[in-house]
């Protein structure tokens, strides 16, 4: 994430480290000035899209294919195709049959008593045109590999991702279907503000969980893409990770029968969170500007700028490549296109796999 010629200028001439608290209310003031200021840049940015011109970065930059698992969801429910049978989760006293699991206007809620009482349009959503927003972001708002964590987020926030996503300013980083976008484009242009406000109100009262283990290796199980994510083969040995970020669930069963409980594991190459953490506490010496400088202390979040410690590390690069692409190119968010502007693929997987060990 480049930093900011000013915020290094004003490190240099007052001697404080960039953690420190008065430079740190500078560079959110920078910050804040950098977005009322670019926000014509975002107007011209987003008619330049429109007319079939590359966003600034989208040319010259290639979001990597392996970022985007996108066969189709094949995957057999708790090992069977009966859409009849009770099926079940560890510590849960629901059942739902996979007919039930199938349905985008009814959230499978194993764990009431972990969470408050879902409103109507985050349980079930308004047919045809609205999905159940807790389908594909659960009940607790913690989310999957494939879907957003929005637990936690402010509403203000996930108010104005929604605005930007039905007006094309955050769109994903790769071109090509992937369905989970797909779906949460169509709704954010068919919601109406009081349903994305009361949806926003809900999940911004939510606590993220712990739900991601990073492990550091240079070979993981044999993979295939099933259902918009990483699926391990069975009895077919490994494979080797090279420089990507492969998260898969911890229990695919459990993860097909949407249990938020269930968790994930993202393999990242060796050194990866230790490299992360020089970029995202330091600033790589100077290259960039510590992620705390916006996003906290602890990198839970400060005002309107989102938390991003503990979340999918999946998600963290998928942002960190719509940023580098330009694919988010809505006026809070250039200041993130020009921080990472130079940022390399292996230094935002480290960065997302860093994050990732981090509580939320």
């Amino acid at each position: 994430m480049t930093g900011s010629g000013a915020v290094r200028d004003q490190a240099r001439s007052t001697g404080l480290r960039p953690s420190h608290p008065f430079l740190m209310a500078i560079t959110a003031a920078l910050t804040v000035l950098t977005w009322i200021g670019v926000a014509v840049a975002a107007d011209s940015a987003t008619s330049a899209a429109s007319s079939g011109d590359a966003p600034p970065g989208e040319a010259d930059f290639v979001v990597p294919a392996w970022a985007y698992p996108t066969t189709s969801p094949a995957v057999a429910v708790a090992g069977t195709t009966d859409d009849t049978v009770p099926l079940h989760v560890p510590d849960s006293q629901a059942t739902y049959t996979r007919a039930q699991l199938k349905d985008l206007f009814a959230t499978p809620d194993w764990h009431p008593d972990d969470h408050a009482a879902m409103p109507g349009i985050v349980a079930h959503g308004r047919k045809p045109d609205v999905y159940a927003c807790a389908y594909c972001h659960l009940p607790d708002g913690s989310g999957r590999p494939e879907n957003a964590p929005v637990a936690g987020l402010p509403a203000a926030y996930i108010v104005q991702q929604v605005r930007d996503m039905a007006s094309h300013r955050r769109r994903s980083a790769w071109n090509g279907s992937y369905l989970p976008s797909d779906l949460m484009n169509k709704l954010a242009g068919n919601a109406t503000e009081a349903e994305i406000a009361t949806a926003a109100t809900y999940f911004s009262t939510l606590r993220m969980p712990r739900k991601v283990d990073v492990v550091e290796t240079n070979r993981v199980p044999a993979m295939s893409a099933a259902g918009w994510l990483y699926v391990p083969i069975a009895d077919a040995g490994d494979e080797p990770l090279g420089e990507r970020l492969v998260e898969v669930a911890r229990d695919q069963e459990r993860h097909e029968l949407r249990d938020s409980a269930n968790g994930s594991i993202a393999y990242v190459p060796p050194g990866s969170v230790a490299r992360g953490r020089i970029i995202v506490t330091t600033g790589a010496n100077g290259r960039a500007v510590p992620c705390a400088s916006c996003h906290g202390t602890d990198l839970r979040g400060v005002g309107l700028i989102p938390p991003i410690a503990g979340r999918s590390p999946t998600y963290i690069l998928r942002q960190l490549l719509a940023f580098r692409s330009g694919a988010r190119s809505a006026p809070a968010g250039l200041p993130m296109q020009q921080l990472v502007a130079h940022v390399e693929l292996n230094d935002m997987v480290a960065i997302a796999a860093y994050l990732g060990t981090l509580p939320p």
